[in-house]
Formats: C-alpha cells, structure tokens, sequence
C-alpha cells in the first residue's frame, strides 16, 4: 500500500461523526491515514480543518452549512486547503510560526491566528516537543473537542503493542505537554486516523505517560514506516 496517495480521490471513507461535526479519510487505502475534519462553530458555520479533496465531499459539506474558512495546523498539512479555500471564497488561518504553509499557497487569502479561530470556537496552542518542529493543536472547550494534527495518532505507523493513541515517534521523548495542559476531554480528533471517543482524558493521559518506554518497540516496529512518512512529507 501507499503511505500517501497523492492521486485524485474516487471515494471517501467517514470517520467520526458527532453532533458538531464529522471527518473522512480521502484515501482509506494509505498506509498514513490522513484525516480531514468538517467542525460546526456557531451561526451553524463549517470550518474545515487539514482538508483533502474527495469526489462528493462537497454534498456532504452542504448538510452541515455554509463554509466560514479553512484551518491548517501543520506546516505538512497544506493538502487541498487552497482547493477549498478558491471554491468556497474563504480564508485560509494559519498560526504565525507557520512558514511553508503559505508558500504553498496561491490565490487565497491568509488570516494569521493566534488564539480563536475566527467564531469555530476553536483556539490554538502551539506544540513543539523539540527545535524544528512546532504545530497548533486546536480545543474548543465548549465540547471538550481537541484536534491534533501530527503530534498524536492513531494510523497504525503511530501506533506499537495494545496502544490506541500515540506520539509520532520522534516526539515520544520529549513529549510536550505543557500543550495540553489544564483541559477536559470528550473527544481527540487526529489528523492521522480515527478519533478517540472512549475516554478520550485517559488516552491523552496513557499516551504521554508511555511515550518514553514506548519508544524502543516502536523504533522497532514501526521506525522504519515512520521515516518513510517523514520523507514523504517532506
């Protein structure tokens, strides 16, 4: 199978649907398990966070109301959200310590955010487990929904023995959890595979607190596919 499958989408797999939103995996088939996510913020306004185009997405798009903007916490995770900023004449937000998100961005309008995203309810902190490597989680505290957009995972490249949610496996020594620190959790939506619904609070918790001792077995079995996912972003 392929780690990213960079050729058009024919269908599209749906992942974690809940009240205030819903996500899908463009390419259900890739061994990275990119996850696009459609997260409802008030006056009934989408915001689509990390998206990747996929053929009827847009039908499914319209059940949840107008698109009010795209958001992209990673400076990896460009994907489509130029596509769906043109079509939909929305801006593109971006935390300030981003700086190939833009570059790879053309004819759409950037707002720079650092705090709340626009009215999605959402605000970002910044995660940087080491120098080189920073990203926005986003939390919206009035439904305990948190996103996370490489740090965290759930694809099986992330994951090593009976774990449900882990740290990318560079990250797994230094875990930043100053990030994520003083909140409540209903939800953990990834942009690396499914959402963790089932107490979500003791996955974050199991995560971190595994991550160092994690990280021997999960060099071994899953360093290889890791790398090749690092190379493959890059």
């Amino acid at each position: 199978m392929t780690m990213y499958d960079r050729s058009p989408s024919t269908d599209y797999r749906p992942i974690n649907e809940f009240d205030s939103g819903f996500g899908w995996l463009a390419h259900p088939q890739e061994i990275g398990m990119r996850a696009s996510h459609a997260l409802v913020g008030e006056r009934d306004r989408v915001w689509l966070f990390d998206p990747l185009e996929a053929f009827g997405i847009e039908d499914e798009l319209e059940t949840f109301g107008e698109v009010a903007g795209v958001v992209v916490c990673s400076d990896y995770h460009a994907r489509d959200a130029g596509t769906f900023a043109r079509r939909y004449d929305v801006p593109v937000f971006v935390p300030p310590w981003s700086d190939r998100v833009p570059s790879q961005l053309e004819d759409v309008s950037l707002e720079i955010v650092d705090g709340e995203i626009g009215t999605s309810g959402f605000s970002i902190r910044e995660a940087s487990p080491f120098p080189g490597w920073s990203e926005a989680v986003a939390y919206r505290r009035s439904d305990a929904t948190l996103y996370v957009p490489d740090l965290l995972g759930t694809a099986p490249l992330y994951l090593a023995g009976d774990e449900r949610l882990a740290l990318y496996l560079l990250c797994r020594l230094t875990p930043p959890t100053a990030a994520f620190a003083g909140i409540a959790l209903e939800r953990i939506l990834v942009g690396h595979g499914t959402g963790v619904f089932d107490d979500a609070t003791g996955a974050l918790a199991t995560a971190f607190e595994s991550s160092r001792r994690g990280f021997p077995r999960t060099l071994l079995t899953n360093g290889g596919p890791q790398l090749r996912a690092l190379a493959d972003a890059l």
